[in-house]
């Protein structure tokens, strides 16, 4: 009996897939390295692109500081779940150049829509934020898993990859945050860092898909019409960033700011910072005090001295220098020291609103809370504070502890007037009454009926001295002026202040003592 066997052939075992190359170490850093170096220029760039349309407070800083991580938690993890079921070589490439036509788009796309969403609403912010910032800072997010992938070729190396390239990373947002806000913004436009860096972007991830192609038959889109769509892209954001609304006439450091021709007076000038009203200027006549609160301040400033005498008077905040200039052309002789944090601001006002420095007005640019800390004790006769960040005065100055250095600055019988602007239920401007009657012996309130009676959002402006206030003749000179006024001083002042909180440095929630609901 025979046996016949047939020959049985093993087929060969399926071989396991054979990981993408690992990108050359420098060039992965670099990657981390601009992907999140470009999330943190956006996030700061942001901010002066939403500012002339809501605003620069807390909230709408918080609400771009919250966008971005957003943008970086989606990004990341969305670029983490595509590297695991696409070769990231594919993919590197496109989703620079789409961050990089994101980024350009960003700045239509705010400026139209922030015409639309103009004011301090918390939707209106969230929203103009998000429009900002959340797109490009996702598709940037999702670069470093991308290059994580591509880099763990050996898997005994996992957590010195990570931990390099995360390190990498952070110092990308470190460096891009110092240089953003230390060099670019007082040096350029927004509009030219945007474009600026949707063109580094886009032309780095054209470049490296050319590279990644070279290297594995794989880059960018394939298909013309992909390539096209992008392209179309670029072009349509390029376009549009040219043809959108700039509410800026000149950005400075700290402020989108214009200046306006009065159309009832050719020598009128009205000076907008972030888009609102802030000064009004009379190129001709320097006593021409054309808002109500303005003409407050000339009405204390006239009766704390007799007429024409000479005043050492410090202003915090200069705007428009209106009332510098008002002091100068009624008491001359008078020294007028103004500080200014807005150096860019002051050339402004030098150019286009008639400032003329000299003798009887200086500027000194600089933060004013530390500039008054180096003044002397008992040297100004009158101080005015005037100073805002958009529509809220800034928090460390309107402290207690500021009020305590104005009062050490004064002289004797000097007198504060600071400027504040407040909306019902009027929180904040009785907690900085409070504040300053803390400090100073003497205190009294000039504001519009309405506004003290909560009906209506208004300027307010507080009176202060150790000496006794010339208050006898402010009722009488507030029923000349045109729109109505009133004093409060006394049990009235003590009432409309109840018992609102003291600010402090250690605790003075400005922004949230403004929110009206």
């Amino acid at each position: 009996m025979s046996s016949t066997s047939s020959d049985v052939v093993a087929e060969p075992a399926p071989s396991a897939p054979v990981p993408p190359r690992a990108l050359p170490n420098g060039l992965a850093a670099f990657l981390v390295f601009l992907s999140s170096g470009a999330v943190l220029v956006l996030e700061t760039v942001s901010l002066r692109l939403v500012g002339p349309y809501v605003g620069v407070t807390l909230q709408v800083t918080s609400s771009v500081i919250g966008m971005a991580l957003a943008a970086i938690a989606y990004g990341a993890w969305m670029g983490g779940w595509l590297a695991d079921r696409r070769d990231p070589r594919t993919l590197l490439g496109p989703a620079l150049v789409l961050a990089g036509i994101a980024t350009a788009v960003t700045l239509p796309v705010v400026r139209y829509a922030g015409e639309a969403l103009r004011g301090g609403a918390a939707s209106a912010v969230l929203l103009l934020t998000a429009l900002a910032v959340l797109l490009p800072a996702a598709l940037l997010a999702g670069v470093t898993p991308l290059v994580v992938k591509l880099q763990l070729a050996d898997l005994r190396r996992t957590g010195q990859v990570v931990g390099r390239l995360s390190g990498i990373g952070t110092l990308g947002g470190i460096t891009a945050t110092l240089a953003t806000g230390f060099v670019l913004v007082a040096a350029l436009p927004s509009t030219v860092i945007v474009l600026a860096l949707a063109g580094v972007l886009g032309v780095t991830g054209l470049v490296l898909g050319a590279y990644l192609r070279r290297g594995s038959g794989t880059g960018l889109p394939g298909p013309t019409r992909a390539k096209a769509a992008l392209a179309v892209l670029g072009l349509t954001g390029a376009l549009l960033s040219a043809v959108a609304p700039n509410p800026c006439d000149v950005e400075t450091a700290y402020h989108c700011a214009r200046v306006e021709v009065d159309g009832q007076w050719t020598q009128g000038r009205t000076l907008y910072l972030n888009s609102a009203e802030h000064s009004y200027v009379d190129l001709a006549d320097p006593t021409h005090l054309k808002y109500a609160y303005t003409q407050w301040i000339g009405l204390v400033a006239d009766l704390a001295r007799p007429p024409k005498q000479r005043m050492d008077a410090l202003h915090l905040g200069g705007g428009g220098f209106t009332m510098p200039r008002y002091l100068a052309a009624t008491r001359p002789g008078s020294d007028n020291l103004v500080f200014e944090i807005d150096g860019g601001l002051v050339e402004l006002d030098r150019r286009e609103l008639g400032v003329r420095t000299g003798p009887q007005l200086r500027a000194r640019v600089g933060d004013a809370r530390v500039l008054l800390g180096a003044e002397p004790t008992d040297s100004r006769d009158f101080i005015v504070g005037d100073a805002f960040g958009h529509l809220v005065v800034p928090w460390h100055l309107a402290t207690r502890e500021m009020a305590a250095d104005i009062r050490r600055v004064l002289r004797p019988d000097g007198i504060y007037v600071q400027n504040v602007i407040d909306y019902p239920p009027d929180r904040f401007i009785r907690s900085e009454l409070a504040t300053v009657a803390a400090e100073f012996r003497n205190v009294a309130l000039i504001a519009p009926p309405g506004a003290i009676a909560g009906q209506a959002g208004a300027n307010f402006l507080i009176v202060a001295s150790d000496a006794p206030l010339p208050l006898a003749g402010i009722p009488a000179q507030l029923r000349l002026l045109p729109e109505p006024a009133r004093l409060l001083d006394g049990d009235e002042l003590a009432a409309f202040v109840g018992d609102a909180l003291v600010l402090t440095d250690d605790f003075a929630p400005v922004d949230q003592l403004l929110a009206t609901a």
